[in-house]
């Protein structure tokens, strides 16, 4: 596989739709007296998996772009503590600055100048590739309990 093959591949598995639903289609219409509603037997309402999705995101694009990167503390860092948003337009925001660091990230998987096999110069021996593949696969992971969500709160079409 060429090196621009491999780079079309990272930049599907981080928007595609083949072999589960994506970003977009499972945040899309979800009613805002939902978005704080935690079903009985789970650990966390929609929001809260928004703004982890979210917030881990940047985490990992800010990890692999900022040499003087602070590790976020886990878990607080990484998890709101609210059920709820504080408004539809913080919700918004959420869904917005996810779709833009998901952009950045393809920019970055896209980039010929980077070696995606290198090691993250301030890291400790994590490589580019990595990340991507790792941003990929949690968000995979918690778009699938925003459907399950969904599905238990009865609002998935």
């Amino acid at each position: 596989m060429t090196h621009d093959n491999l780079r079309k591949q990272l930049v599907a598995l981080l928007q595609w739709e083949d072999a589960h639903i994506n970003f977009d289609t499972a945040i899309q219409d979800i009613p805002e007296t939902f978005r704080g509603v935690q079903p009985p037997g789970l650990s966390h309402s929609l929001w809260q998996i928004l703004e982890h999705l979210r917030i881990a995101q940047h985490d990992i694009l800010d990890f692999c772009q900022n040499p003087n990167y602070k590790e976020l503390a886990w878990p607080e860092d990484y998890w709101p503590a609210s059920r709820a948003p504080a408004s539809a337009e913080l919700w918004e925001k959420s869904i917005h600055q996810y779709r833009s660091d998901r952009q950045e990230l393809i920019q970055l998987a896209l980039n010929p100048e980077l070696d995606l096999a290198d090691n993250i110069p301030h890291g400790t021996g994590q490589s580019y590739l990595r990340e991507l593949l790792l941003v990929a696969d949690h968000n995979a992971y918690h778009i699938g309990q925003i459907i399950l969500v969904r599905r238990l709160l009865d609002i998935w079409p």
